[in-house]
């Protein structure tokens, strides 16, 4: 063991060695590095630590071990929980970590784990190819792949863990392993949902799909019970090549939209098709006749082109995420209820229908076990005025409670700081017993519990 004094020096020898880059207190950037997505997140660390390799990622986790600083691992930033910023200790900002090699005749990608998805995606797509990542382009594909990753190709081709061919990972105790199906296939099972409780996850290797050929964007409609339900009744009837997230809230002031319908209920939703143009034209109509469209930005388009662009926003947010059996007119009716009590600057109810190809991989061949679930659902309030967090926090909770269903599931990348309860819901039964047996064997001291923690004393 040593002392925390001790710790700062040898996080120092790093930046002075080249190792690392290496942000204290009083440092300039030392505000910009700590900051995550969450705007509330306010935490000070004693150092971020952007390593070069995946060396001197092994020195600043035997760092951490050796001094009992808290480590927070940050690929992104986007965690629901803040988890990526630690007050008092280290952060392991893997921001270094870009290099991406694409072998296109072999469809197989060899990416770090500080990229984003956006900037996968935009590389990739120059050989018409692309991964299941999520819906957000500046999100980390650290945390997203070992989180599950639910996003534009999920009925397709599944989640990103579905594409997920091995790994690069460094433990707890400084070993740097290589996990795939045959070499250390419990771990590999592990880190296919079970997020970052089992080490540090430097590269991954990604089976890559055919993108070439894409059709979709932005469709708004005016929301009522009815228009929501046949939404979500048409996504689920859609050829698995579409996938679709459907936001119900109030029309922002966007460019496009008419001034009139500011603030009105409306469905904004994205759409994705993949594959022949006139096969997407075809099982994209449906949607077009739920209700009559306020605006139709459906077409054929680059897949990148999906993601909307990064314009630096950080709210303040509170969020709650859940499965759903059905969204019919009764929970269409009750989702618009809740809209219109919050007071949030924003609110919004988010419907992924799922399915498909997600759907078709068993509960028990990854650690992300709700497969069959057919709908997920993401309340979230946004909010300007810290003091009124609370309120929100409130609103999240009660609107979570109205429109639970049977299934108690949760999508860990999606959870926030919800407590242990929640955290089992997103590994029921024997899902849970066997993460925690894979967390006894390699990380038995919990140094990675700055996440949805799995602890290995349970």
């Amino acid at each position: 063991m040593i002392s925390t004094s001790e710790a700062h020096l040898s996080l120092l020898h790093l930046r002075d060695g080249g190792a690392a880059e290496v942000i204290a207190p009083g440092d300039a950037g030392y505000d910009a590095a700590r900051q995550v997505f969450l705007r509330q997140v306010d935490r000070r660390p004693a150092a971020i630590v952007r390593p070069r390799d995946q060396y001197g990622v092994r020195r600043v986790i035997e760092i951490a071990r050796e001094s009992a600083l808290e480590l927070s691992v940050r690929s992104g930033g986007h965690s629901s929980a803040g988890h990526g910023v630690t007050d008092g200790g280290v952060v392991l900002d893997l921001t270094r970590l870009k290099a991406l090699k694409i072998d296109p005749e072999r469809r197989v990608a060899w990416a770090q784990g500080g990229l984003t998805a956006g900037e996968f995606t935009a590389a990739a797509t120059e050989h018409g190819l692309g991964v299941s990542f999520g819906d957000t382009g500046s999100v980390g594909i650290g945390g997203l792949t070992l989180g599950g990753g639910v996003g534009y190709l999920v009925r397709k081709h599944g989640l990103t863990i579905d594409s997920l061919l091995g790994a690069e990972l460094v433990t707890a105790d400084g070993r740097m392993l290589r996990v795939d199906a045959e070499t250390h296939p419990d771990l590999f099972w592990a880190i296919r949902g079970g997020g970052g409780n089992f080490g540090v996850a430097t590269r991954f290797t990604y089976r890559l799909q055919s993108v070439a050929s894409v059709t979709g964007g932005m469709l708004v409609l005016p929301a009522t019970a009815e228009s929501i339900a046949s939404f979500v009744e048409a996504a689920g009837a859609a050829p698995d090549a579409v996938s679709t997230v459907a936001n119900v809230m109030p029309a922002p002031p966007l460019p496009f939209l008419p001034v009139e319908r500011h603030g009105e209920l409306v469905v904004l939703a994205m759409l994705l098709h993949v594959g022949p143009q006139a096969d997407g034209e075809r099982a994209l109509a449906p949607f077009r006749t739920v209700a009559e469209p306020i605006v139709d930005m459906v077409r054929p388009m680059r897949f990148p082109e999906i993601y909307p662009p990064d314009d630096g926003f950080r709210p303040r947010a509170v969020a709650r995420t859940m499965f759903l059996e059905t969204v019919n007119e009764t929970v269409a009716g009750q989702i618009l209820d809740r809209l219109r009590s919050s007071s949030a600057q924003m609110s919004v109810i988010q419907l992924r229908v799922l399915g498909g190809a997600m759907a078709a991989v068993p509960a028990d061949a990854t650690a992300f076990a709700h497969r069959t679930s057919p709908i997920m659902a993401t309340l979230t309030a946004a909010y300007a005025d810290p003091e009124e967090a609370p309120v929100h926090d409130d609103w999240a909770t009660e609107t979570a409670d109205i429109l639970r269903q049977d299934d108690n599931g949760a999508y860990v990348n999606f959870l926030g700081d919800e407590g242990e309860e929640r955290v089992r819901a997103a590994y029921p039964g024997r899902t849970w017993d066997r993460l925690v047996s894979v967390k006894r064997e390699y990380d038995p001291d919990n140094l990675f519990r700055l996440n949805q923690n799995i602890s290995p004393v349970h």
